[in-house]
């Protein structure tokens, strides 16, 4: 089980594919809703990071749930897999409905006491009041996708990013400004939208499930609702991604938080860079997750001696695809921009940090394939200490930059860099380590 360039890049292109597509939705959402107003604009963005926030815990479980899938697959222990699956679709859906419940009546206040402006919370809550439903099927969607790429076989992730893509689009348009008869929404529409492009992709993970897994040799004939020791393995890895994840997420909602308080331009232009930013970070997150489930199935077949030669390789293929990608966003900036907005005044005020977000693929791609290979190796409490760490030192530095000096925003992304180096330098050393694979699954 060697991983080259070419076996690398086919698992990996799935992935990229399907997480293209997926922002390609975001900028969707942005871009209708940039054209409904400025404070819609502002508000999905902390709508859009408060849900991603939660639903990074179920990302979090699924991640436990992938390790230990791929260790699986590593071995050929193939028919112990499919139970992993089931009981992560049975706990996660119980999940789903207590988010929703708590959220309905929690969220209000935690949102009410962040947010300065009423008209912003006024849009961010008629937003999520729709949004939490999508829990349910994102979750779902988070074991699907858990179970495809453990075993590498993810070119299904590709199909059902563009169902979604083309529900997605296709709702926003008629939800968001009411047309051919469908109730102009706004913000709302936004919302509905996304909930129902997730029912629809999540579907079809299930039917090409059906259809294409073998369900015995898989393990897919042994349904389980609840199997306390094996929730309990998973519970032993994937608490620290949850935790993980959850923080992550948290950290750039208190972001965009300092960004609000200096002013609701700083807050849209943020939304947008938050947009234009993710393409390249995509492509940097589509080879962590190959890096994960590729960790994981070396270490399961006795080859852990391969992991740092192919997180390398896996390295430079960030590397090699992503500075194109930047060297065509620094030549084309407006147009990048104006998917977003026609606003001149907004597009004016974002060149200058959409430059400073640029520099920070450089610094991001080590951090993000080591760190991913720390997590698939099975250590992730590691890689949660790792992961505070890093993002004590950058909410610092934002606490500075943004809340004590009030700098321009451009200097305000220039923090990013600070997460990603303290990232790069923890995983590297820890990689040096000779003990560092032995974590037992």
């Amino acid at each position: 089980m060697k991983y080259d360039y070419k076996r690398i890049w086919s698992i990996s292109f799935p992935i990229l594919a399907g997480l293209l597509i997926q922002q390609i939705i975001g900028m969707t959402d942005a871009a209708f809703l940039g054209r409904v107003g400025e404070i819609e604009l502002g508000a999905s963005a902390l709508a859009g990071v408060f849900y991603i926030m939660i639903y990074m815990l179920g990302q979090g479980f699924g991640t436990g749930v992938q390790i230990i899938a791929a260790r699986r697959n590593g071995e050929t222990r193939f028919e112990k897999i499919g139970p992993l699956i089931y009981q992560g679709i049975s706990f996660l859906t119980a999940a789903a409905a207590v988010i929703i419940i708590l959220s309905s009546v929690f969220s209000p206040f935690i949102l009410k006491s962040l947010i300065s402006s009423s008209a912003v919370y006024d849009k961010v809550r008629d937003y999520l009041d729709i949004r939490i439903y999508g829990f349910v099927f994102a979750f779902l969607t988070v074991m699907f996708r858990a179970y495809f790429v453990a075993i590498t076989q993810t070119k299904i992730l590709t199909r059902c990013a563009l169902l979604m893509l083309a529900v997605n689009t296709l709702l926003d348009y008629l939800l968001i400004f009411g047309k051919f008869g469908f109730p102009r929404m706004g913000i709302a529409g936004a919302a509905l939208a996304s909930v129902i492009a997730e029912a629809a992709s999540a579907g079809l993970f299930a039917l090409y499930l059906i259809l294409k897994t073998d369900p015995k040799k898989f393990g897919f004939n042994k349904f389980v609702i609840y199997d306390k020791s094996l929730l309990a393995e998973i519970f032993g890895l994937s608490i620290w991604t949850m935790l993980q994840y959850f923080i992550s997420l948290a950290t750039w909602f208190l972001f965009l938080l300092a960004m609000e308080h200096l002013g609701e331009t700083p807050l849209a232009v943020s939304n947008i860079l938050r947009s234009v930013s993710s393409l390249p970070f995509m492509i940097a997150a589509a080879l962590g997750s190959a890096a994960n489930a590729i960790t994981g199935n070396l270490i399961g077949s006795g080859q852990d001696y391969l992991v740092t030669e192919t997180s390398a390789k896996i390295i430079r293929l960030g590397y090699l695809i992503g500075l194109g990608t930047e060297l065509l966003m620094a030549l084309f900036p407006v147009l990048f921009l104006r998917i977003y907005t026609d606003n001149a005044v907004l597009i004016n005020a974002s060149l200058p940090p959409y430059y400073a977000m640029l520099t920070t693929y450089l610094t991001l791609v080590p951090g993000m394939i080591w760190l991913n290979t720390v997590s698939g190796s099975g250590d992730t409490r590691q890689a949660l200490l790792m992961e505070v760490g890093a993002l004590s030192v950058y909410m610092l530095n934002v606490w500075y930059v943004a809340v004590f000096l009030k700098a321009d925003i451009a200097i305000c992304w220039t923090c990013e860099h600070s997460y990603n180096i303290v990232i790069m330098l923890l995983t590297y050393l820890y990689l040096r380590r000779n003990n560092w694979c032995c974590k037992i699954l």
